[in-house]
């Protein structure tokens, strides 16, 4: 198997970092072989980047606390959005402020600056999709409601 970086991230967080990602604007370079295979994806109102976690782990254990808190439930660590996985690939859906040429200008994408991209996709949503999570990622939503309404 074989993965080749399609482009870049540049923005200005640079180390560990956790939440609080919904204000960071991004821009993803592509490769500029991609300006062409990127025209369209204007019309969208979000992406679906996937990009590799090159400052990530190895998992040091099958179940964690998210977020390292202890508050919430001792859980596999692939019930988490960790960066920390057997294979580093980070999956997020960020809102697309706007595209020139080969650069993409996002808003949410929690990757560091330089993280290699591995793909871009418009994000399509889909009528009949019910969502259900568990309790504790109830509670991290609410809590990031409070955060914005007091800010």
């Amino acid at each position: 198997m074989e993965v080749k970086p399609i482009g870049v991230v540049r923005n200005a967080v640079a180390g560990n970092r956790y939440g609080h990602w919904q204000e960071v604007v991004s821009e993803i370079w592509l490769e500029p072989a991609l300006e062409e295979a990127a025209q369209g994806l204007e019309e969208f109102s979000h992406l679906v980047v996937l990009f590799w976690l090159d400052r990530a782990h190895a998992p040091d254990a099958p179940r964690i606390h998210p977020r390292d808190r202890q508050d919430l439930p001792l859980v596999g660590f692939l019930a988490t959005r960790t960066p920390n996985r057997p294979n580093p690939i980070g999956l997020t859906i960020p809102r697309l402020l706007e595209r020139r040429g080969r650069v993409l200008v996002v808003q949410g994408l929690d990757a560091f600056d330089g993280s290699p991209v591995i793909d871009v996709k418009p994000y399509m949503p889909m009528d009949d999709q019910e969502v259900r999570v568990p309790a504790w990622v109830e509670k991290l939503r609410q809590e990031r409601t409070e955060e914005r309404k007091s800010d």
